[in-house]
């Protein structure tokens, strides 16, 4: 059965005839052509598909579409700012904080839901944030050593 959504995506409005039973995973990829959430496991496992709705990190793959119509939804496209990188971006290219890439875009909200609501962690809260995320490549303390500068950026500014 479909239904007529409309859901605010990185401060965007976006709306379209959608099946009450796909995941929002599906949804941002599919019909709004939003790639940068990866679809890793789809069993809410791995992280890779991690967005923020209302400000906390999710996992795409287990929330229906439907369940976050009126909500605030961001993905890894809407953290950049008029172009410029987010301070996270820029300090995981800078500190290594990314290798093969696709954990990339999950870490980076995960570690954004954190930053938000706590500028300045501790690496064992950093840790922490991102322990829903997997990386194949076990880069992880270059990923925390990232997340740690980006809150050093981000206190600065």
């Amino acid at each position: 059965m479909k239904q007529r959504m409309v859901f605010n995506i990185n401060g965007q409005t976006y709306e379209d005839e959608i099946d009450v039973r796909r995941t929002l995973l599906e949804v941002l990829r599919e019909n709004f052509g939003l790639t940068g959430t990866k679809k890793g496991c789809n069993e809410g496992e791995c992280g890779a598909c991690t967005v923020l709705l209302e400000g906390k990190p999710v996992t795409s793959c287990l929330v229906l579409a439907v369940e976050a119509q009126g909500k605030r939804i961001e993905t890894i496209e809407g953290i950049a700012n008029n172009g410029e990188l987010h301070p996270l971006q820029q300090a995981f290219i800078e500190y290594g904080g990314f290798q093969c890439g696709f954990c990339t875009p999950g870490m980076l909200m995960s570690a954004k839901a954190l930053l938000d609501e706590n500028p300045k962690p501790t690496v064992n809260e950093v840790r922490r944030a991102i322990s829903g995320n997997l990386c194949r490549c076990t880069g992880y303390q270059s990923i925390v050593n990232s997340i740690m500068a980006a809150s050093k950026i981000m206190e600065k500014s």
